[in-house]
C-alpha cells in the first residue's frame, strides 16, 4: 500500500509492505496529522498554540498533547543553552520544530499499535521506518539532484535540518540571528521526535551542534559545515 497526501505544509508519503492493512488505518494517520496542524500551527489564529500565545488560555489549561510538546521544547532550550528556543523575540510562540517530528512519530505509533510491521513514513524528507532494512538517502545541501550518503535502517528515524528548503529559517536563540556554521545536519535516532528536534537544535548551535548531537544517547550524526567539510559519527548506519 502506498499513499501520498499533503499535510502540515509538506507532502507525506506512506508505504506499507504488510499484506493486510487494517481498514481505516491509513486515513487515521493522515487525519491525525491534519488535526495536529489545526491545533498546533502558530499560523492559524484559532489554534491552541495561537490562543496560548495571545494569553487566552494559560499554560495550566493546555491539552496534554501541547503540554508534552512544550515540555520537549523546554528540555531542548535548556540542553542547548538557549540556542534552540520556541519563543524567539518578535516571533511569538512557535513549537513547529518539535511538532513535526513528534506528530509523525505518533502517526508511526498508530501503525505499530495496529500491528503493522513493515512501513516507511516520510514527512517532507524526515523519515520513520520499521521492519527494514530500508535505505534512506541524505540530500546534498547544495545540489538537489544528489545525495551525500545513503543510510540503512531496520527501525528508527532520520531527520535533516538544512538551508535548501526554507533558506535561513533556523535562528540561534542565543543571538536572535540566523544560525551559521553548518549547511546541513542529519540525525539518526530511535524516534523522529528526537531525530528532528536534535537536528534543528544542532543546526541552531552551529558547528558545536555536531558534537552536541553526537553526544546524545542513541543519536548518530552526519553534517556538512559551511566550509563543505563532512563530519559524521562512527556509528552512522551507512549502507554498504
Amino acid at each position: 500500500m502506498r499513499r501520498v497526501e499533503h499535510a502540515m505544509g509538506f507532502p507525506v508519503s506512506l508505504r506499507i509492505d504488510d499484506e493486510h492493512v487494517p481498514e481505516g488505518l491509513v486515513d487515521a494517520v493522515y487525519d491525525w496529522l491534519r488535526e495536529v496542524d489545526d491545533r498546533f500551527s502558530p499560523f492559524k489564529a484559532d489554534s491552541e498554540v495561537s490562543r496560548l500565545d495571545r494569553g487566552e488560555i494559560g499554560t495550566g489549561e493546555v491539552s496534554a498533547d501541547l503540554a508534552e510538546v512544550l515540555g520537549v521544547c523546554e528540555r531542548y532550550r535548556v540542553a542547548t543553552g538557549g540556542a534552540f528556543d520556541a519563543r524567539l523575540p518578535g516571533r511569538g510562540l512557535d513549537p513547529c520544530a518539535v511538532v513535526k517530528g513528534w506528530s509523525v512519530q505518533r502517526a508511526a505509533e498508530l501503525l505499530t499499535a495496529a500491528g503493522v510491521r513493515r512501513f516507511c513514513l516520510n514527512a517532507g524528507g524526515d523519515v520513520v521506518v520499521a521492519g527494514g532494512p530500508w535505505r534512506v538517502g541524505v540530500r546534498h545541501p547544495e545540489h538537489a539532484d544528489q545525495v551525500c550518503t545513503v543510510l540503512e535502517l531496520t527501525e528508527g528515524a532520520v531527520a535533516t535540518s538544512a538551508l535548501y528548503e526554507r533558506g535561513e529559517h533556523i535562528v540561534d536563540g542565543r543571538t536572535g540571528r540566523p544560525a551559521t556554521g553548518l549547511l546541513s545536519v542529519t540525525v539518526v535516532a530511535p524516534t523522529l521526535t528526537e531525530a528532528d528536534t536534535a537536528a534543528t537544535a544542532a543546526f541552531a548551535m552551529g558547528r558545536e551542534g555536531v558534537t552536541w548531537a553526537a553526544a546524545r544517547e542513541g543519536c548518530e550524526v552526519y553534517a556538512v559545515d559551511a566550509a563543505r567539510r563532512v563530519r559524521r559519527t562512527a556509528g552512522l548506519p551507512v549502507a554498504a
